[in-house]
Protein backbone atom coordinates (compact mmCIF):
# COMPACT_ATOMS: atom_id res chain seq x y z
CA UNK A 1 0.00 0.00 0.00
CA UNK A 2 2.91 2.35 0.66
CA UNK A 3 3.75 2.52 -3.05
CA UNK A 4 0.21 3.68 -3.84
CA UNK A 5 0.30 6.37 -1.15
CA UNK A 6 3.71 7.49 -2.40
CA UNK A 7 2.30 7.99 -5.90
CA UNK A 8 -0.69 9.93 -4.55
CA UNK A 9 1.63 12.20 -2.58
CA UNK A 10 3.88 12.70 -5.57
CA UNK A 11 1.00 13.74 -7.83
CA UNK A 12 -1.31 15.58 -5.41
CA UNK A 13 1.09 16.77 -2.72
CA UNK A 14 -1.01 15.09 -0.05
CA UNK A 15 -0.33 12.04 2.09
CA UNK A 16 -3.50 9.98 2.41
CA UNK A 17 -4.26 7.81 5.37
CA UNK A 18 -3.66 4.20 4.47
CA UNK A 19 -6.82 2.15 3.86
CA UNK A 20 -6.94 -1.60 4.37
CA UNK A 21 -4.72 -3.46 1.86
CA UNK A 22 -6.46 -4.04 -1.46
CA UNK A 23 -7.59 -7.61 -1.86
CA UNK A 24 -7.59 -7.18 -5.66
CA UNK A 25 -6.39 -4.73 -8.23
CA UNK A 26 -3.28 -3.35 -6.55
CA UNK A 27 -1.28 -3.34 -9.79
CA UNK A 28 -4.18 -1.79 -11.71
CA UNK A 29 -4.57 1.05 -9.23
CA UNK A 30 -0.83 1.58 -9.16
CA UNK A 31 -0.70 1.81 -12.93
CA UNK A 32 -3.49 4.40 -13.00
CA UNK A 33 -1.86 6.48 -10.28
CA UNK A 34 1.44 6.35 -12.18
CA UNK A 35 -0.09 7.45 -15.50
CA UNK A 36 2.29 9.36 -17.78
CA UNK A 37 1.83 10.98 -21.17
CA UNK A 38 4.32 9.47 -23.64
CA UNK A 39 5.28 11.29 -26.84
CA UNK A 40 8.59 9.53 -27.60
CA UNK A 41 8.42 5.95 -28.78
CA UNK A 42 10.91 3.18 -29.38
CA UNK A 43 11.51 1.99 -32.94
CA UNK A 44 9.40 -1.09 -32.38
CA UNK A 45 6.08 -1.88 -34.05
CA UNK A 46 2.88 -2.55 -32.14
CA UNK A 47 1.42 -5.87 -33.25
CA UNK A 48 -2.04 -5.52 -34.81
CA UNK A 49 -3.22 -8.52 -32.82
CA UNK A 50 -2.39 -6.68 -29.60
CA UNK A 51 -3.99 -3.51 -30.94
CA UNK A 52 -7.23 -5.31 -31.69
CA UNK A 53 -7.21 -6.90 -28.23
CA UNK A 54 -6.86 -3.43 -26.72
CA UNK A 55 -9.73 -2.20 -28.90
CA UNK A 56 -11.88 -5.04 -27.59
CA UNK A 57 -10.89 -4.09 -24.04
CA UNK A 58 -11.76 -0.45 -24.61
CA UNK A 59 -15.10 -1.31 -26.18
CA UNK A 60 -15.96 -3.39 -23.12
CA UNK A 61 -16.21 -0.13 -21.13
CA UNK A 62 -19.43 1.28 -19.66
CA UNK A 63 -21.83 2.78 -22.18
CA UNK A 64 -24.97 4.84 -21.67
CA UNK A 65 -28.07 2.58 -21.77
CA UNK A 66 -26.06 -0.04 -23.72
CA UNK A 67 -26.19 2.28 -26.76
CA UNK A 68 -22.51 1.61 -27.65
CA UNK A 69 -21.85 4.98 -29.28
CA UNK A 70 -18.04 5.10 -29.06
CA UNK A 71 -16.05 3.89 -32.10
CA UNK A 72 -12.32 3.54 -32.84
CA UNK A 73 -10.72 4.30 -36.20
CA UNK A 74 -7.21 2.89 -36.77
CA UNK A 75 -5.18 5.12 -39.12
CA UNK A 76 -2.85 2.84 -41.07
CA UNK A 77 -2.63 4.66 -44.40
CA UNK A 78 0.66 6.58 -44.56
CA UNK A 79 -0.80 9.42 -46.61
CA UNK A 80 -3.64 9.95 -44.16
CA UNK A 81 -1.23 9.88 -41.22
CA UNK A 82 0.89 12.49 -43.00
CA UNK A 83 -2.19 14.63 -43.57
CA UNK A 84 -3.01 14.62 -39.85
CA UNK A 85 0.59 15.44 -38.96
CA UNK A 86 0.50 18.36 -41.43
CA UNK A 87 -2.71 19.67 -39.86
CA UNK A 88 -0.97 19.74 -36.47
CA UNK A 89 2.53 21.01 -37.27
CA UNK A 90 3.25 22.13 -33.70
CA UNK A 91 2.95 18.51 -32.53
CA UNK A 92 5.89 17.07 -34.42
CA UNK A 93 5.84 13.78 -32.49
CA UNK A 94 2.64 12.70 -34.26
CA UNK A 95 4.51 11.95 -37.49
CA UNK A 96 6.64 9.39 -35.63
CA UNK A 97 4.02 7.66 -33.50
CA UNK A 98 3.89 3.91 -34.31
CA UNK A 99 0.08 3.78 -33.98
CA UNK A 100 -2.39 6.57 -34.60
CA UNK A 101 -6.02 6.15 -33.57
CA UNK A 102 -9.08 8.35 -33.84
CA UNK A 103 -11.86 8.00 -31.26
CA UNK A 104 -15.33 8.81 -32.51
CA UNK A 105 -18.75 9.58 -31.13
CA UNK A 106 -21.33 7.68 -33.17
CA UNK A 107 -25.01 8.58 -32.89
CA UNK A 108 -25.63 7.44 -36.46
CA UNK A 109 -26.29 3.78 -35.65
CA UNK A 110 -29.07 4.62 -33.21
CA UNK A 111 -30.80 6.74 -35.82
CA UNK A 112 -30.37 4.00 -38.41
CA UNK A 113 -31.83 1.43 -35.99
CA UNK A 114 -34.85 3.66 -35.36
CA UNK A 115 -35.39 3.85 -39.11
CA UNK A 116 -34.91 0.12 -39.69
CA UNK A 117 -37.34 -0.72 -36.89
CA UNK A 118 -39.82 1.94 -38.03
CA UNK A 119 -39.69 3.86 -34.76
CA UNK A 120 -39.80 7.64 -34.15
CA UNK A 121 -36.75 9.67 -33.07
CA UNK A 122 -38.03 12.28 -30.59
CA UNK A 123 -34.57 12.79 -29.04
CA UNK A 124 -33.11 15.11 -31.64
CA UNK A 125 -31.57 17.52 -29.12
CA UNK A 126 -28.35 18.13 -27.18
CA UNK A 127 -28.51 14.89 -25.23
CA UNK A 128 -28.03 12.79 -28.38
CA UNK A 129 -24.71 14.50 -29.07
CA UNK A 130 -23.69 14.52 -25.42
CA UNK A 131 -24.32 10.79 -24.92
CA UNK A 132 -22.24 9.87 -27.96
CA UNK A 133 -19.41 12.20 -26.90
CA UNK A 134 -19.31 10.75 -23.38
CA UNK A 135 -19.41 7.17 -24.68
CA UNK A 136 -16.49 7.85 -27.00
CA UNK A 137 -14.51 9.57 -24.23
CA UNK A 138 -15.01 6.57 -21.94
CA UNK A 139 -13.75 4.26 -24.71
CA UNK A 140 -10.67 6.49 -25.09
CA UNK A 141 -9.92 6.49 -21.35
CA UNK A 142 -10.35 2.72 -21.14
CA UNK A 143 -8.04 2.18 -24.11
CA UNK A 144 -5.36 4.33 -22.45
CA UNK A 145 -5.61 2.35 -19.21
CA UNK A 146 -5.46 -0.99 -21.05
CA UNK A 147 -2.55 0.09 -23.25
CA UNK A 148 -0.52 1.27 -20.26
CA UNK A 149 -1.26 -1.97 -18.42
CA UNK A 150 0.21 -3.80 -21.44
CA UNK A 151 3.38 -1.68 -21.25
CA UNK A 152 2.56 0.79 -24.02
CA UNK A 153 2.66 4.56 -23.81
CA UNK A 154 -0.03 6.89 -25.11
CA UNK A 155 -0.77 10.55 -25.73
CA UNK A 156 -4.28 11.86 -26.46
CA UNK A 157 -4.63 14.47 -29.21
CA UNK A 158 -7.58 16.77 -28.56
CA UNK A 159 -6.32 19.15 -31.24
CA UNK A 160 -7.85 16.95 -33.93
CA UNK A 161 -11.11 18.76 -33.16
CA UNK A 162 -9.49 21.91 -34.55
CA UNK A 163 -9.87 20.21 -37.93
CA UNK A 164 -13.07 18.21 -37.48
CA UNK A 165 -14.43 18.92 -40.96
CA UNK A 166 -11.13 18.03 -42.63
CA UNK A 167 -10.98 14.74 -40.72
CA UNK A 168 -14.58 13.98 -41.60
CA UNK A 169 -13.72 14.37 -45.27
CA UNK A 170 -10.44 12.45 -44.94
CA UNK A 171 -12.05 9.44 -43.29
CA UNK A 172 -15.52 9.56 -44.81
CA UNK A 173 -17.29 10.24 -41.52
CA UNK A 174 -21.04 10.45 -42.21
CA UNK A 175 -23.57 12.66 -40.45
CA UNK A 176 -23.87 12.09 -36.69
CA UNK A 177 -20.33 10.61 -36.46
CA UNK A 178 -17.66 12.98 -35.17
CA UNK A 179 -14.06 12.96 -33.91
CA UNK A 180 -13.51 13.25 -30.17
CA UNK A 181 -9.73 12.87 -29.94
CA UNK A 182 -6.78 11.18 -31.54
CA UNK A 183 -4.36 8.94 -29.68
CA UNK A 184 -0.70 8.18 -30.28
CA UNK A 185 0.35 4.71 -29.11
CA UNK A 186 3.73 2.97 -28.98
CA UNK A 187 6.39 1.36 -26.83
CA UNK A 188 7.87 4.12 -24.63
CA UNK A 189 11.35 5.39 -25.43
CA UNK A 190 11.54 7.01 -21.98
CA UNK A 191 9.53 6.85 -18.74
CA UNK A 192 7.72 10.10 -19.47
CA UNK A 193 6.75 12.68 -16.90
CA UNK A 194 4.18 12.50 -14.12
CA UNK A 195 2.26 15.78 -14.11
CA UNK A 196 1.07 17.07 -10.76
CA UNK A 197 -2.63 17.66 -10.24
CA UNK A 198 -4.79 20.07 -8.28
CA UNK A 199 -5.25 19.07 -4.65
CA UNK A 200 -7.85 16.41 -3.93
CA UNK A 201 -9.79 18.86 -1.75
CA UNK A 202 -10.21 21.12 -4.79
CA UNK A 203 -11.83 18.44 -6.93
CA UNK A 204 -13.42 15.96 -4.52
CA UNK A 205 -16.63 17.18 -2.89
CA UNK A 206 -18.74 15.51 -0.21
CA UNK A 207 -22.51 16.08 -0.12
CA UNK A 208 -22.24 19.63 -1.49
CA UNK A 209 -20.10 21.42 -4.06
CA UNK A 210 -17.66 23.75 -2.32
CA UNK A 211 -15.24 26.18 -3.99
CA UNK A 212 -15.09 28.67 -1.13
CA UNK A 213 -11.26 28.41 -1.01
CA UNK A 214 -10.57 27.62 -4.63
CA UNK A 215 -8.42 30.69 -5.36
CA UNK A 216 -6.19 29.95 -2.40
CA UNK A 217 -5.99 26.30 -3.42
CA UNK A 218 -5.14 27.11 -7.04
CA UNK A 219 -2.44 29.56 -5.92
CA UNK A 220 -0.94 26.86 -3.69
CA UNK A 221 -1.06 24.35 -6.53
CA UNK A 222 0.63 26.83 -8.90
CA UNK A 223 3.61 27.07 -6.57
CA UNK A 224 3.80 23.35 -5.82
CA UNK A 225 3.78 22.53 -9.52
CA UNK A 226 6.25 25.30 -10.38
CA UNK A 227 8.72 23.97 -7.81
CA UNK A 228 8.67 20.54 -9.48
CA UNK A 229 8.47 21.39 -13.18
CA UNK A 230 8.25 25.08 -14.16
CA UNK A 231 6.95 26.10 -17.56
CA UNK A 232 9.74 26.59 -20.08
CA UNK A 233 7.88 29.21 -22.12
CA UNK A 234 5.04 31.65 -21.58
CA UNK A 235 2.02 32.00 -23.85
CA UNK A 236 0.85 35.21 -25.52
CA UNK A 237 3.71 37.39 -24.30
CA UNK A 238 3.00 40.01 -26.96
CA UNK A 239 -0.44 40.57 -25.40
CA UNK A 240 0.25 39.99 -21.72
CA UNK A 241 4.00 40.43 -21.31
CA UNK A 242 6.36 38.26 -19.30
CA UNK A 243 4.92 37.25 -15.93
CA UNK A 244 7.29 37.39 -12.98
CA UNK A 245 5.74 34.17 -11.76
CA UNK A 246 4.18 31.95 -14.39
CA UNK A 247 2.15 29.10 -12.94
CA UNK A 248 -0.50 26.69 -14.15
CA UNK A 249 -3.41 29.08 -13.66
CA UNK A 250 -1.68 31.89 -15.60
CA UNK A 251 -0.90 29.46 -18.41
CA UNK A 252 -4.50 28.21 -18.61
CA UNK A 253 -5.91 31.74 -18.41
CA UNK A 254 -3.71 32.76 -21.33
CA UNK A 255 -4.51 29.59 -23.27
CA UNK A 256 -8.24 30.27 -23.13
CA UNK A 257 -7.86 33.98 -23.84
CA UNK A 258 -7.49 32.93 -27.49
CA UNK A 259 -10.50 31.57 -29.42
CA UNK A 260 -10.15 27.83 -29.98
CA UNK A 261 -12.46 25.54 -31.94
CA UNK A 262 -15.06 28.28 -32.16
CA UNK A 263 -16.39 26.57 -35.30
CA UNK A 264 -16.87 23.15 -33.68
CA UNK A 265 -20.50 23.85 -32.77
CA UNK A 266 -21.21 24.84 -36.36
CA UNK A 267 -19.54 21.62 -37.54
CA UNK A 268 -21.64 19.54 -35.15
CA UNK A 269 -24.79 21.20 -36.46
CA UNK A 270 -23.70 20.64 -40.07
CA UNK A 271 -23.50 16.89 -39.45
CA UNK A 272 -27.09 16.82 -38.26
CA UNK A 273 -27.12 17.43 -34.52
CA UNK A 274 -29.49 19.85 -32.85
CA UNK A 275 -27.92 21.31 -29.72
CA UNK A 276 -30.95 22.90 -28.06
Amino acid sequence: MKDLLDLVERRFGERLEAPAPLEKGHDTVRGLLDHRVIRRYADKPVDMKLLRLLCATALSSPTKSDLQQGDILIVEDAAKRATIAALLPDQTWIAKTPVLLLFLGNNRRQRQIAQWRDKPWPNDHLDSFFNAAVDGAIVLATFVAAAEAAGLGTCPISAVRNHAQALAELFGLPDHVFPIAGLGVGWPADPGYMSTRLDLKTRVHVDRYDDSRVQEEVDSYDRRRHAIFPYRTQRETTRFGEAGFYGWSEDKARQYSVPERADFGAYVRRIGFRLD
